[in-house]
């Protein structure tokens, strides 16, 4: 606008009015040029992705894209590689030193501030950009927002949910528990007849019984961390937990479950073993899968209080993110590779692999009719409702006073399941089981930088 202005009112002749316009097309032409050579330089290099999406439909969508991605991209080669989401944690902690990462991954919420402490990842704010940051939950974005650097993206979110067999609901005429107590009850009810009311999870190469614990002090709005991120299991309401659980374990839960996973956990109720479980959306293609007869006898409602009247306080949120390792020598195919993900209908194929399971990062998705006809959400509606309600208000577990290594630390560390075996085990007094529980994890979150 400058350059026009500056012609015209330096306009004395025709000549020189020529040679402006003669310049603006000369610099419009090169610009021209410059574009031209960019959009004609092709993608190439090999990558390696690491997911944790073991289950086929997840698996065969992700693959999918990529081979379309190929097919566009002729010099680019693709190879993926499928670990579980405890076999992932220990792939990239070990491998971060050797430079045995990939160029893209998932990861959980929890570990992305740890990768990011270990200079691991690349800002990703370019492809956000692209795909449109307007589109995303701001909460989901800042999970992973270091400064001004947003170093992962929300592909799919969930939410801790509890799991109800309403059929057995009804043959024990029991209304679903809304408070830990009513729970307690209704479960010890069903034991009575040899049913199991819940399985409580302890095993040690896995978080669930953190989680657990986060369920009960979170539904009365506590944290496992204190707001200078040091671990707290000993005060009351922590250890109202702890001896909660307990309880629930020696009086309702399968023995066994003292060494449980989360699949092991899950695969109780998926064969309709028990009533009540805590889980995400995924439990629907669980128990299609293990128990189709089951599908019209469950729903999600929300996870229970102290006292019924407390405010809902959010529980446990998980944002499953991307991200792209700073090892990459080829970020530029991975951040196009991440962006196709995005692209509407790769995005509604991915989402449909486990509906009400994986609910959408970016807005409008549910508003698509595609979206809308797919006969699990139909079914599973008010499950859905109760899910996204879920993911709104609740935080990835420790994330209560904003991201940090402290938090992936005490998740990915099973200090807690320790304490937990510990006291059933060994008969360790609660509160000495948690004071050292306690100073384990405040001596490995002194080893990290203070957040």
């Amino acid at each position: 606008m400058k350059k026009i202005l500056f012609c015209s009112i330096l306009l004395i002749s025709i000549i020189i009015a020529a040679g402006c316009k003669s310049k603006n097309e000369s610099e419009a032409t090169e610009s021209s040029e410059e574009a031209s050579v960019e959009s004609s330089e092709e993608l190439s290099g090999d990558i390696v992705m690491w997911h944790s999406f073991t289950q086929g439909p997840r698996l065969e969508s992700i693959q999918k894209t990529a081979d379309q991605f190929m097919k566009d991209h002729p010099k680019v080669n693709i190879k993926i590689e499928t670990f579980s989401w405890n076999d992932f944690y220990t792939k990239w902690t070990t491998g971060l030193n050797s430079g045995n990462v990939p160029d893209i991954s998932t990861a959980l919420p929890n570990q992305v501030i740890e990768m990011v402490n270990s200079d691991a990842l690349i800002p990703l704010n370019d492809t956000i950009d692209k795909i449109g940051k307007e589109k995303f939950s701001s909460n989901a974005l800042d999970e992973a927002k270091v400064q001004d650097n947003y170093f992962s993206i929300p592909l799919y979110s969930h939410a801790q949910v509890m799991w109800v067999r309403t059929d057995l609901l009804e043959k024990y005429n029991l209304e679903v528990p809304k408070t830990w107590d009513q729970l307690y009850e209704a479960s010890k009810k069903m034991k009575e007849d040899g049913v199991y009311g819940v399985s409580v999870p302890m095993g040690t190469n896995d978080f669930m019984a953190t989680r657990f614990l986060n369920f009960y002090v979170r539904s009365a709005g506590g944290s496992l961390l204190t707001k200078d991120y040091k671990a707290d299991l000993t005060s009351k309401i922590a250890q109202d937990g702890i001896k909660y659980w307990i309880k629930m374990y020696e009086e309702i839960s399968p023995k066994d479950s003292l060494n449980f996973n989360v699949l092991q956990q899950a695969t109780l109720f998926y064969q309709g073993k028990t009533a009540f479980d805590f889980n995400s959306g995924f439990h629907i293609g669980g128990v299609q899968a293990n128990s189709p007869q089951l599908l019209n006898s469950i729903d999600a409602y929300p996870i229970p209080k102290v006292n019924e009247s407390d405010p809902d306080y959010g529980i446990e949120t998980s944002n499953v993110p991307l991200v792209i390792w700073k090892n990459s020598k080829h970020a530029d195919v991975a951040k196009a590779f991440l962006e196709k993900l995005f692209e509407e209908g790769n995005y509604l194929e991915f989402l449909d692999a486990t509906p009400v399971g994986m609910l959408p990062t970016i807005d409008n998705i549910t508003d698509n009719p595609a979206y809308k006809e797919n006969e699990i959400r139909k079914q599973f509606e008010q499950a859905e409702e109760v899910i996204t309600k879920a993911v709104k208000e609740g935080t990835a577990i420790g994330y209560e006073n904003g991201p940090s290594i402290q938090a992936g630390i005490m998740t990915n560390r099973h200090i807690i399941e320790e304490m937990f075996q510990d006291i059933i085990s060994n008969g360790t007094d609660p509160m000495e089981a948690a004071k050292k529980a306690e100073m384990k994890l405040n001596d490995l979150f002194e080893t990290v930088a203070v957040n």
